[in-house]
């Protein structure tokens, strides 16, 4: 059983399975987010597929030092049958051999089952709060002082 980057005949099958187990949300199209891991050069989105149908996916990428992963997906008809631990194996392997040290992945936080899916492949909680800003086209942050 082997994980291998998505082509693109796959791309759409990827975002419906995305779709299916939950993971999109309306703010962000995650065909946009497949296209830039795909296209990024470090990232990709990795499958898994059984006779020809995609059952399986995970998007992993670094920045020189750590890893991330998104979108693990696994079909709901294929849940617990430990395609999800193949996945994550596959990611890390994936990141070992780009030289990445650490591998990191959010959680929503209301979304016990799979926090516990992590705390059984030994994912600690870090003492770290992610934030974020929306960036949009044209936007420039101010920098410098402001005038007194």
């Amino acid at each position: 059983m082997n994980a291998r980057p998505l082509t693109k005949d796959q791309y759409d099958s990827a975002v419906s399975l995305w779709t299916t187990t939950g993971l999109t949300r309306p703010w962000n199209d995650p065909m946009d987010d497949l296209l830039r891991a795909m296209n990024g050069p470090t990232s990709t989105v990795l499958g898994y597929s059984l006779d020809g149908d995609l059952i399986a996916t995970a998007m992993v990428g670094h920045d020189g030092h750590r890893g991330w992963v998104y979108y693990l997906a696994v079909a709901p008809d294929r849940q617990e049958s430990g395609l999800g631990r193949l996945m994550m194996k596959a990611c890390e392997q994936w990141l070992i051999e780009r030289g990445a040290v650490k591998v990191q992945l959010m959680i929503r936080s209301d979304n016990s089952p799979v926090i516990g899916f992590y705390d059984q492949l030994g994912y600690e909680l870090s003492d770290v709060q992610v934030r974020a800003k929306w960036l949009k086209a044209g936007d420039h942050a101010h920098t410098g002082s402001a005038a007194l």
